[in-house]
């Protein structure tokens, strides 16, 4: 009986280890299929199987497995462990509050998101699925009195719709040309820092239309690549850390807020299901700025989560 026991139990184990080989493997490929770069957006998850099965093996004594399963979770380690880690850089500039909100086709609570800003003294807010009934909610519920600058392309329904709100005044806008929704960008004059550039970006999501969603990605990355100086990226990418997509925009002078506060994988989506949220697809995304605290906020009517960093400006 305890043989047959610790064969199920080793069977149990390899399992689990399987499903942290199919994890790390996700999160590193590159992939150019629909369906594997969904799969991959739950792949930290796939990578707890490593420890789990790393520590079903030492029960039963396994050494050889166990070994093998030590130098896997060595690389789960490596992968996962730096997102919970704050970096500890602390830029002595002035501290802009940003917070990013998916506004679900225009349906979320405007008061709540208003409530948010003047809560939690908000500089910059960018918004995705912005409508015009959306627009004029917000006004209603006196967002302009908190921030009274911005830059808004609503459309009449559905998730197109994108928008950039300020405490200070804003210039140089543009809409950027060649994106199935809109993704906009301005220039903040900052009294205490001068211009920085905000950005407000939502790639059509890949299970609509994946090829454009890697395209979108790759045109995002150029924008940015093409910038100098201090900017603030407010995003829904449609993508999470697992995705090669969103880590090629962290390969220039951009890092993400998430990653420099410590602060884990934060998920964001879906927040309307009981099980949820489980990934996070939105983000903010720095250059010469270090966050040094984010967290995630509850914004009733919308399918995200919004997400509030404290940012100091170098």
């Amino acid at each position: 009986m305890r043989g047959w026991l610790e064969r199920v139990g080793l069977g149990v184990g390899w399992c689990a280890l399987a499903a942290g080989v199919a994890g790390v493997v996700l999160h590193f490929g590159a992939w150019r299929s629909r369906w594997l770069v969904l799969v991959a957006s739950g792949a930290s998850y796939l990578m707890v199987g490593a420890v789990v099965g790393l520590v079903i093996f030492l029960i039963l004594r396994g050494w050889r497995s166990a070994g093998v399963a030590g130098v896997l979770v060595g690389v789960v380690l490596w992968t996962l462990v730096p997102a919970f880690v704050p970096e500890g850089r602390a830029a002595d500039g002035p501290e802009v509050v940003v917070l990013q909100s998916n506004l679900l086709f225009g349906q979320a609570d405007a008061d709540a998101v208003v409530r948010a800003v003047r809560d939690n003294r908000v500089d910059v807010l960018t918004v995705n699925e912005l409508t015009t009934a959306a627009v004029d909610r917000l006004a209603k519920a006196e967002l302009g009195e908190q921030l009274p600058y911005s830059y808004l392309e609503p459309t009449a329904d559905g998730g197109g719709g994108t928008g950039i709100y300020s405490r200070y005044p804003l210039r140089d806008t543009r809409k950027y040309d060649g994106f199935i929704l809109n993704q906009v960008s301005a220039i903040m004059d900052h009294p205490g820092r001068g211009p920085i550039a905000l950005f407000a970006f939502h790639p059509i999501p890949p299970p609509m239309n994946f090829a454009d969603w890697l395209v979108e990605m790759r045109e995002i990355r150029e924008i940015l690549d093409a910038r100098e100086g201090p900017a603030i990226v407010g995003a829904d990418f449609n993508a999470t850390r697992d995705h090669a997509a969103y880590r090629a925009l962290l390969h220039g002078r951009f890092a993400a807020a998430i990653d420099q506060a410590g602060a884990g994988l934060l998920p964001t989506f879906p927040n309307d299901r009981r099980w949820g949220p489980i990934i996070g697809i939105d983000h903010i995304l720095l250059a010469d700025a270090t966050a040094r605290e984010v967290r995630t906020l509850s914004v009733p009517g919308s399918d995200h989560r919004a997400l509030l960093a404290r940012v100091r400006l170098t």
